[in-house]
């Protein structure tokens, strides 16, 4: 589905990305793992058009080359944001109708809608209240459920467990292995390295710019050098 070729990022004098090569399937949850200010966000962001890149991507086969966010959206690469970034003014349902207009999706939402409300149905609940209100857990739901409404083809988190409650996390993470089951592939950037790889098909470790291991997510776990490197007391990178 996703196809990366000598990817790089160079901003604000800063080489984020140096030649990073990677291929997501259709269907997987594809985690990268790595250390504070390896690369991580930039990969993400460069993916969805936020910031300028190198090299060449490939999505569903045909190369994304210079589109800008807003056609990349359309098109159904779709990110969750590092901070969740909902409109604090606005109503659950307002940010969610936000999603579905930023896609350029017509007609009716109440499918949509009722997908969303399924997977996290504290936003039913709460459709009228302010989003700056909710709970930061209840926050990344609907940052979650905002994407969904856009009707993703790949779903893109970046560091989607930060801030939130063991519980919280839990309730997360079921829910992307839930939309996983149901055929929506998934590239999860983490910095809780043993859940990220509890929870993916596959992996990459991402150090200084350049992807240093790649491979099925459960083999990855078992190396010593990645579990003495990155799971320490409760599988937070430090």
């Amino acid at each position: 589905m996703l196809e990366i070729r000598n990817l790089g990022v160079h901003y604000r004098g800063i080489h984020a990305l140096r030649g990073v090569s990677l291929h997501v399937k259709h269907g997987d949850i594809f985690t990268l793992i790595g250390p504070n200010g390896a690369g991580k966000s930039s990969l993400v962001n460069a993916l969805s058009g936020i910031v300028p890149s190198s090299g060449e991507v490939l999505f569903e086969g045909e190369p994304l080359g210079r589109q800008p966010a807003h056609q990349r959206s359309r098109a159904g690469v779709i990110q969750v944001p590092e901070g969740r970034r909902v409109i604090a003014t606005l109503s659950v349902a307002e940010n969610l109708q936000l999603g579905r207009q930023a896609a350029g999706i017509r007609g009716s939402d109440a499918a949509d809608l009722d997908r969303v409300h399924a997977l996290f149905p504290v936003l039913a609940e709460r459709r009228n209240q302010l989003s700056g209100s909710l709970s930061g857990g209840q926050q990344q739901m609907l940052a979650i459920g905002r994407a969904l409404m856009g009707r993703p083809k790949i779903l893109m988190l970046d560091e989607p467990s930060l801030g939130l409650a063991p519980v919280i996390i839990k309730d997360v993470f079921r829910a992307l292995v839930q939309l996983n089951r149901e055929g929506l592939t998934i590239l999860l950037v983490e910095q809780n390295a043993r859940l990220a790889l509890q929870t993916a098909n596959q992996a990459a470790v991402l150090e200084q710019g350049r992807i240093v291991q790649q491979g099925p997510a459960a083999e990855l776990a078992e190396d010593p050098a990645i579990a003495d490197h990155y799971f320490g007391r409760a599988g937070l990178i430090a």
